[in-house]
């Protein structure tokens, strides 16, 4: 990727989410990005995998290898969906270990494998961002929020944010840790600059009418974000709590695309660990950038 600035910042188009037109595949995309700046960004659904275990819970499309599935179903599974969008056969997919946090890690050209190293062992990788176009990022999900983040210099970041997540920052603070390496490449003169030409797309996950949470959790996500993310006494609205932070950080309302999608009350097409008590495979967030010819 570029040292200098060649893109302008309000180039990119803005941010949509459309189904896919894969035969089998259940995902959204949007071409617009992928046409204009070679970046992939996608969600997956369950349908058109191989995974049939623990009683259809994993069926079909399972991407996480952590749920008891068969290996070899998820590992295929994975590579179905990479090549929806890649026929690279040198395209690395990288899958972090994924807590609850808000710990991202930086892939970059300099130390490239030792990025990579950390985001598939250690246990501290709820973000990957990635400034380099051989490796792919996925991360899985069943009711947490995905998040991806693409930049116009061609970067771009995949962020999990579960409810820890969310109230700690992570989406922000993905945001700023792919500003700060594209304004030390000249991206962008500053942070700031460089959130506001950011899109930021939003996977299906829990919606507020099916998120009951504690009072102690409603209180701290109130006193964080204001009266927005708790619209009663029981609920909070993960959505609206990442969109404070992420404008809060410079990202523009505009530039946040939504799947609109609640994971629970779509149980038939997304993997759901409340709807299912917490045994069921999990659908992805990917990104990648296309190598040239």
């Amino acid at each position: 990727m570029a040292d200098t600035k060649e893109t302008p910042p309000s180039s990119l188009p803005l941010p949509t989410l459309i189904p896919s037109d894969h035969p089998t595949l259940d995902l959204l995309t949007d071409n617009a990005l992928a046409d204009h700046l070679g970046v992939r960004v996608a969600f997956s659904g369950r349908s058109g995998g191989v995974s049939t275990g623990a009683e259809g819970a994993f069926a079909s499309l399972n991407l996480g290898a952590h749920v008891n599935d068969d290996v070899a179903c998820v590992s295929e599974n994975r590579r179905r969906l990479l090549r929806a969008f890649c026929d690279d056969e040198e395209m690395r997919l990288v899958v972090p270990t994924q807590v609850h946090g808000t710990d991202v890690v930086l892939v970059e050209p300099e130390a490239k494998e030792e990025a990579i190293a950390r985001a598939e062992e250690a246990a501290d990788a709820v973000a990957v961002a990635s400034m380099v176009d051989d490796v792919a990022v996925l991360l899985c999900f069943a009711d947490c929020v995905p998040l991806i983040v693409a930049s116009p210099s061609g970067a771009y970041a995949v962020a999990h944010a579960g409810w820890r997540g969310a109230y700690g920052g992570i989406a922000s603070g993905t945001v700023r840790t792919l500003a700060t390496a594209d304004v030390a490449r000249g991206i962008f003169s500053s942070v700031e600059e460089a959130a506001a030409a950011y899109n930021v797309y939003r996977g299906p996950y829990i919606h507020s009418e099916c998120f009951a949470v504690g009072h102690d959790v409603r209180a701290r996500f109130v006193e964080r974000f204001g009266e927005r993310c708790a619209p009663d006494a029981e609920h909070v609205d993960l959505g609206a709590a990442l969109d404070v932070d992420l404008q809060r950080c410079g990202v523009t309302a505009e530039r946040i695309a939504d799947a609109e999608q609640c994971t629970l009350c779509h149980n038939g097409r997304y993997f759901s660990y409340r709807a299912q008590n917490g045994v069921c495979g999990r659908h992805g967030a990917l990104a990648l950038r296309e190598r040239p010819c």
